[in-house]
């Protein structure tokens, strides 16, 4: 079946569905495959629980009026995201980078949605099925759509692009993360920056941080970059104002006090910011957007418990963003501080390296105390506590209490850190 036949099916349904889970009435079911299961012995399941009609690629499962049968369940599914975003009036920011792509996310989605009928990808659905599920999203009345585009190897984002097709772009920073698929930090690079080459190649606006060297570098010569910075003045000025714990930042006069902890925040507010100036939106409901902005998946959050105030950043972890958490949680004007540090992943023949450099900045910050904890921790050279994995450390912190005060928590996803809150009390 054509693209353009799909899309008429499509045209009639209430969107894209790819769990049978999570069926909404009248929706197109799409068969997926991974390594573990096979979404074409779902076709039935998605039918019965009142899908319109299910996107197959094995015969066998095919049931007349119910099913449609496609060479690629996933290909038809890329395809059909492009022809609708292509078939769409909505203008499309691609966003990607190493860092702070989700929180960007949804700071740029608070700030437009003050002015515009914008949607943007949910959660971390940012990849090959995410993304054309996003832009399946896209409705007609929808005037912005915020497309987050994740990558741990090259030509991922250029595939991407290809189906987005994005009209505006940002790239949050490059930094040491997936440097396993990547190839290193100059993979990383090149990667990423797949997202200028596509923007540059329609003459399309690009919007970046002007205080950081690659950016600047990679844009150098570029007539159509628009660019934040707190000490150009050939760019939009915003001024860091303080994170003790909070962010706030100051831009024509206003001030901003946002729910975000961490200076390494400041740049995503920042980029928020910037792209509401560019489409218009009033500096008041700006304000407003990023002040009452929250938090939420284990992200940056402040975490009241028990007499400890704790910094709980357990989503993700890389070395660059690794970094950056101890250097402002070692800022922050407190008398006892401590940190649990979980594994940070994929990170390849890198990895007993840059463990290695966080423990040993760890050790140089002032915290009362430190707490390694993952196999690639476990294996540093240093006078620091160190648990090879999670049931050490709970057996360690039932029997010691960390002094009352502030704590930080951050490791990788699959360190799953936020386990350590109840053992706090």
């Amino acid at each position: 079946m054509t693209t353009e036949h799909l899309y008429e099916h499509f045209l009639k349904s209430s969107g894209a569905c790819t769990d049978t889970r999570n069926i909404s009435e009248n929706c197109l079911f799409f068969a997926l495959k991974g390594d573990n299961f096979n979404g074409n012995k779902f076709a039935g399941e998605a039918i019965e629980h009142g899908a319109m009609l299910a996107v197959i690629d094995e015969a066998e499962y095919h049931q007349e009026g119910n099913t449609i049968l496609v060479d690629n369940v996933l290909e038809s599914l890329q395809q059909l995201g492009r022809y609708h975003r292509i078939h769409s009036k909505a203008r499309v920011i691609g966003l990607t980078g190493s860092n702070g792509k989700t929180t960007t996310k949804e700071l740029m989605h608070s700030v437009l949605s003050q002015s515009y009928r914008v949607i943007a990808t949910r959660g971390n659905l940012n990849n090959h099925i995410g993304v054309p599920l996003t832009l399946l999203r896209i409705k007609k009345d929808t005037e912005i759509a915020i497309v987050e585009m994740g990558a741990n190897h090259q030509k991922e984002i250029e595939f991407l692009c290809s189906l987005a097709e994005p009209d505006f772009g940002y790239i949050t920073n490059f930094g040491k993360a997936h440097l396993e698929g990547f190839g290193g930090v100059a993979g990383v690079i090149a990667g990423k920056s797949e997202l200028y080459d596509h923007l540059k190649n329609k003459n399309a606006p690009i919007f970046m941080n002007a205080d950081d060297q690659v950016q600047h570098e990679k844009l150098q010569s570029y007539t159509k970059k628009i660019g934040f910075s707190t000490t150009d003045e050939n760019f939009y000025q915003i001024k860091f104002l303080e994170a003790s714990p909070f962010v706030s930042l100051e831009a024509e006069g206003t001030v901003i006090k946002t729910q975000l902890v961490g200076k390494y925040n400041f740049n995503n507010c920042c980029a928020a910011l910037l792209v509401g100036k560019y489409f218009n939106v009033p500096m008041v409901l700006i304000q407003d957007a990023l002040s009452e902005y929250i938090p939420e998946n284990n992200r940056s959050q402040l975490v009241e418990k028990a007499g400890y105030h704790i910094l709980l950043d357990a989503y993700n972890a890389n070395p660059t963003s690794m970094k950056a958490a101890l250097e402002n949680f070692d800022q922050l004007r407190s008398n006892t501080k401590c940190a649990i540090l979980g594994d940070m992943f994929e990170l390849g023949k890198d990895a007993e390296q840059e463990h290695q450099e966080i423990a040993e900045l760890a050790a140089k910050s002032n915290f009362s105390e430190v707490l390694l904890v993952g196999k690639n921790f476990s294996r540093c050279q240093t006078t620091l506590k160190q648990f090879e994995g999670f049931e050490k450390l709970s057996e360690y912190l039932e029997k010691h209490k960390l002094p009352k005060g502030d704590i930080l928590i951050k490791g990788s996803r699959g360190m799953a850190l936020e386990r350590v809150l109840p053992l706090l009390n």
